[in-house]
C-alpha cells in the first residue's frame, strides 16, 4: 500500500503474543555497537583534538608559577590560582561571566556547525575514543572483536578482555587523580595516596575514576543519546542553513551493489553501492542515510568512510558531507553555503560574545589586587571610652591578591573630629587574607544621635592600588 505521495507506507510489524504466564518485554535489548577504524580527514582532526585536551588537562596541573601550582581551585582556602590571578570568593561574577560566554559559544558554534563540541571536543566523546582505541589495540579491529564476544571463554579471551580492563582502569583511576589535582595540590596529593592518606581525596579520586570508566568504557553513545540534554534541545538551535553530516539522496538512491566497471546508472542505481561503511564507523551506530538524527554527534567519520569508498569507484567525493538543508537541496556550491554562514543570527552571537569577552578581559586588566569587606563589631556597637571619646569597633577582611607581601594602610573620614585609635598600619602575606581590627573615635557630643556613613580608605604602599568601603559610626541618644 502507498501514501499520497506515492511512496511506500512503512509496515510496523505486530509482535506474536506471548504463552501464557511468559513476561513480555516492552523495551528493545541494548545492541553493543563495534566502531570499525577509519582514517581520514575528520578522523585526523578528532585525533588531534584528543592529544591537544589531554596535554592540557594531564599536563597543566604539574605546572608551576613561581612557588604554587599553575592552576589550582583551592576550595580549602577559598582561593583561585589561575596562572597569575588570584581569585577570592569576591569574584564570582568572572564564573558567571565565563559559563555565560561557554553557553554563548555553544550557540554560535552550534547555529554554524551543529555539534561540531560533541564531536570533537566533549569529554565524553575523547575518552570514548581513547578507550576505543585501547580495546582496538589489545583485541583487535572491529570482526576480531566480533569473533571474540561471540567465542566461548578461552584463555586467549580472558587475558585479551582482562588486560583490556586493567588498561580502562589505569586510564580511568590517572584521570580522577589528575581532576582533584585541580582542588589539591596534585604533588600533595599523591604523596598522600602513596601514604593512603586523605579519605575524602581517595574518595573523589575514586568517584571520578570509576564515572570516567563507566561513561567510556561502557555506556559511551547511550550518554550521549539518553543522558545527554544538549542532544535534545539541538534542534533548536539549527536552521535550514547549519552545517550538518548530510547524505545527498538525489544523488546516492537507489542504493544497490555493482561492480566497478558497470554502468549503473542505466540500471537506475545512484552512487551509493550500500557497503554500510558509513554505519561500521559512527561511534552513535546510526544510519545517516536515513536523514537528520537527534544521536548524530556530527564527528564526520562516516564522510571519512563514504570518501574511501568514492575514491576506490572512481566516483565524485561528497556523497556524505558536511553541507546545509538549503545547500543539498538547492544543490549549493561551496561558496554559496559559505556565504549563508554570516547570517543574522550568527552575526549577533558573534557581536554578543565579542562584546563579553572584551569586557570581562578588561574587568580583569584594571582589576584592583586589594580586597576589603568591613564588618561592623555587634558585640559593642558604640561606648565611651577614656578621654571622653565615643568609639565604634569594625573588622576589615584585607585581601592581597598579589604574589608578593604587601603593606598596607588604613584611613578613616565622614565625621568631624573622626580618627583613627587603632594601628594604621600592618602587612600581609601573598595571596593571604587578615581580619583586623579598626576603632574609631569622635569627640563625645560632636555628632547628633543617629547613624552616620564614613568612609575606610585601604591603601597598598607597594602597589598604589587602594579601596574605599562604606560604613556607619552609629551615636547613641544621650
Amino acid at each position: 500500500m502507498n501514501t499520497p505521495s506515492g511512496k511506500p507506507r512503512k509496515v510496523i510489524p505486530i509482535a506474536p503474543a506471548a504463552p501464557d504466564g511468559a513476561a513480555v518485554s516492552l523495551y528493545e535489548t541494548q545492541k553493543k555497537i563495534y566502531p570499525r577504524s577509519i582514517s581520514g580527514f575528520f578522523a585526523r582532526w578528532r585525533w588531534a583534538l584528543v592529544f591537544f585536551t589531554q596535554l592540557v588537562f594531564y599536563g597543566l596541573p604539574w605546572l608551576e608559577w613561581g612557588q604554587r601550582q599553575m592552576v589550582l581551585f583551592d576550595l580549602g582556602a577559598r582561593r583561585f590560582y589561575i596562572f597569575g590571578l588570584v581569585l577570592y570568593p569576591q569574584d564570582f561574577i568572572y564564573l558567571t561571566g565565563l559559563l555565560i560566554i561557554s553557553a554563548l559559544s555553544l550557540f554560535l558554534f552550534t547555529a554554524v556547525a551543529g555539534r561540531l563540541w560533541c564531536g570533537f571536543a566533549c569529554p565524553q566523546t575523547v575518552y570514548t575514543e581513547i578507550f576505543m582505541w585501547l580495546e582496538h589495540k589489545i583485541e583487535g579491529d572491529r570482526s576480531a572483536r566480533l569473533r571474540l564476544d561471540a567465542s566461548p571463554w578461552t584463555f586467549e579471551k580472558i587475558w585479551k578482555k582482562s588486560l583490556t580492563q586493567f588498561s580502562w582502569i589505569a586510564v580511568s583511576v590517572w584521570t580522577g587523580f589528575t581532576f582533584v589535582g585541580y582542588f589539591v595540590p596534585i604533588r600533595e596529593l599523591g604523596a598522600e595516596l602513596m601514604a593512603l592518606q586523605g579519605t575524602w581525596q581517595i574518595f573523589w579520586v575514586v568517584f571520578y575514576g570509576f564515572a570516567t570508566y563507566g561513561n567510556a568504557g561502557f555506556l559511551r553513545e547511550q550518554v550521549c543519546k539518553y543522558m545527554c540534554p544538549y542532544a535534545r534541545f539541538q534542534s533548536a538551535m539549527f536552521d535550514p542553513d547549519t552545517l550538518i553530516v548530510t547524505y545527498d539522496e538525489a544523488r546516492g538512491e537507489q542504493r544497490g551493489p555493482r561492480v566497478k566497471t558497470a554502468d549503473y546508472k542505466s540500471k537506475g542505481l545512484g552512487d551509493c553501492i550500500d557497503c554500510t561503511l558509513c554505519v561500521q564507523v559512527c561511534p552513535a551506530g546510526i544510519d545517516i542515510r536515513d536523514g537528520l538524527q537527534y544521536e548524530c554527534i556530527g564527528c564526520g567519520l562516516c564522510v571519512d568512510a563514504c570518501n574511501t569508498v568514492m575514491d576506490k569507484m572512481h566516483y565524485p567525493r561528497g556523497l556524505i558531507r558536511f553541507s546545509t538543508q538549503n545547500g543539498v537541496a538547492k544543490g549549493w556550491g561551496k561558496a554559496e553555503i559559505l556565504r549563508r554562514v554570516l547570517r543574522p543570527r550568527v552575526l549577533i552571537y558573534t557581536a554578543i560574545l565579542v562584546a563579553l569577552c572584551v569586557g570581562m578581559l578588561a574587568s580583569l586588566v584594571v582589576r584592583s589586587p586589594l580586597k576589603v569587606d568591613v564588618v561592623r563589631d555587634r558585640a559593642a556597637l558604640s561606648r565611651i571610652v577614656a578621654g571622653g571619646k565615643l568609639e565604634n569597633i569594625y573588622r576589615l577582611q584585607i585581601m592581597n591578591a598579589t604574589e608578593a607581601p604587601q603593606r598596607y594602610r588604613i584611613a578613616a573620614k565622614g565625621l568631624q573630629g573622626l580618627e583613627l585609635a587603632s594601628e594604621a598600619e600592618f602587612e600581609i602575606d601573598a595571596a593571604q587574607s587578615r581580619w583586623v581590627v579598626v576603632r574609631l573615635h569622635i569627640p563625645y557630643g560632636s555628632a547628633p544621635a543617629g547613624s552616620h556613613a564614613v568612609h575606610f580608605d585601604i591603601q597598598s604602599l607597594g602597589t598604589g592600588a587602594m579601596v574605599s568601603e562604606k560604613s556607619v559610626f552609629l551615636v547613641p541618644r544621650q
